[in-house]
Formats: structure tokens, sequence, C-alpha cells
């Protein structure tokens, strides 16, 4: 016996449907309008003097001072602290997939008791604030000496950046088709090679959109950072900005050279982000349902 939906209840769904769009896409533009300008404003005044900064806050600059940009890069050591930024956004974003895909595929395809709880482990990694962890953390890496050290900030990186990893990779393997797998085994190849050859190329698009938010979560990152970085030569981008600042208050305001030190912080995460933003949309909507 077919059930019929009410063709009112249809007329009070689209109701519904219409009210929430007409509310919240000017809300989206309005947000997305402020963000723009927001950054427009901090890329007008990293070309600007001193003085334009804060008489002209909204003019276009007389000149463009490129120099800012070259005193951020010396003076304020932005060039050591882009590289070992890139080090180790870029390590840490390789060390969580090569953790988390493998981990991720065994929680979705193989069914055991223990499972579900493996499962609620990670889970539960996601609900822990830094802030609990990081004294107890900080002894436990001063002990390995591994403080002041990137190699010991990309361990506590991948370490805080694996329970998210593998739960959304869970659910992204969760939609892949068994099919595929036994098929793949009925040909002689071995689990390795199944999950190597056949499955990480179907699971691009998750592991694509965990690389790129793993990247935009760590580049600006700087209460780890704070904690396990004493030294200048290992400092990444926001220590950089932060030292600067201080530096200000000995050097004199150089506000045009803060501010391009402010947009070399936000303009390679905002690039990356611009031309992958797609295909992180695609990889959570299709990791999302099953």
């Amino acid at each position: 016996m077919a059930v019929t939906t009410p063709p009112g209840r249809h007329a009070r769904l689209r109701g519904r449907l219409t009210t929430t769009r007409l509310l919240g896409v000017p809300l989206v533009w309005l947000v997305v309008g402020f963000n723009v300008l927001a950054g427009l404003w901090v890329l007008l005044s990293s070309l600007k003097t001193a003085n334009e900064i804060f008489t002209d806050p909204w003019q276009l600059p007389d000149a463009l001072q490129w120099g800012n940009y070259a005193r951020a890069w010396t003076s304020g050591l932005f060039g050591q602290a882009f590289l070992n930024t890139v080090l180790v956004v870029g390590g840490t974003a390789l060390g969580t997939l090569l953790l988390a895909a493998p981990a991720a595929y065994v929680l979705s395809r193989i069914t055991t008791r223990f499972n579900g709880g493996f499962t609620l482990f990670f889970v539960l990694g996601l609900g822990i604030p830094a802030q609990v962890v990081m004294l107890p953390l900080f002894v436990v890496m001063n002990q390995l000496l591994l403080v002041d050290s990137l190699f010991g900030l990309i361990i506590v990186y991948v370490a805080t950046s694996l329970p998210f990893a593998v739960f959304f990779l869970t659910g992204f393997f969760s939609t892949l088709p068994v099919e595929l797998e036994e098929a793949a085994s009925l040909d002689g190849a071995s689990p390795l090679r199944t999950f190597v050859q056949v499955m990480l190329p179907l699971a691009r698009g998750g592991l694509v959109t965990v690389l790129i938010l793993n990247v935009i979560q760590h580049w600006g990152e700087t209460v780890f950072a704070l904690v396990f970085i004493q030294t200048t030569d290992h400092q990444t981008l926001p220590l950089a900005l932060l030292g600067f600042l201080q530096q200000m208050q000995y050097n004199g305001a150089d506000w045009g050279g803060l501010f391009a030190g402010v947009a070399m912080v936000i303009l390679p995460v905002l690039a990356c982000y611009v031309w992958l933003g797609r295909r992180i949309i695609e990889g959570m909507t299709v990791g999302s349902v099953k």
C-alpha cells in the first residue's frame, strides 16, 4: 500500500525553504562582503606608509610601498619563518594522511567487537581542548628533547590532527563500494595492494579535503608553536608576526611592515582555499552520506 504525503505538507515545506533562503542568502553575502573588505583593507594597508594608514585608511596609497614587504621579510625574520612554516605544515599534512588513511580504511571495513570502541576513541579526541593536554604534553616532549624542534612541533600537530582526519576518512571510505575490493581480491591482489592501488585513488577527494583543511588549520596556529618553539631560528609565521609587533615597541611603529607581515600570513592559505575550495565542499559532501 503506497503512502502519500498530504499536499499541504509539501506547501509548508516549500514555504519554510523559501523563507530560509530569503533570510540566509543576504546574511551569507553580508559575511562574505565583510571578509572581502577586511582582506582588501589589509592588502591596501600593507602598501601604505604609517601616516597614510591612519589619515586615509580607505584611500588608495599615493605610491605602492613594496619596501614594507622587504622590511618584514628581513627585519621581521619572515623569510626564515616562512620556510619553517612550509616545512612544518607540509610535514604535518603528509604525516596525518599517512597515519589516518590506513586507520580509517581498517575501521570502515573490518567489523569486530572492538571496532566501535576504536572509532569512539578517535571521536573523543575531537572534544579534548588543547589547553588540557598542554602541560603534560610539554613535560613529555621536553623529556624526549623535542621542545624547540620543528620535528617535535610536527609530531604535536599530527597528534592533534588525527582524531578529525580518522573520523572524516572513516565516513568517506564507508561510501566506497565493497564490490571493487572483492573484484581486486578475486584478481589476486593483496589487501595492501587493494588499499594502495584501488581504494586510495577512489578516496582522492576525501584525502585532498583533509590535506587542505590540515594546511588551513596549522598555517596560522599560534598556541602550540608559542609553547614548543623557543628560538627565532625555529619560529613559524605567527610567532614572527608577534616578534615583529614586539620590535615595534623599541624600534618605532612600522605599521606598514606589520600589515605586510599579516598579508604574508593570510595570503598563501587564502590562495590555497580559493584554488581548491570547491574540492573541499565536494569531499565533505561525498563523505557525509552513504
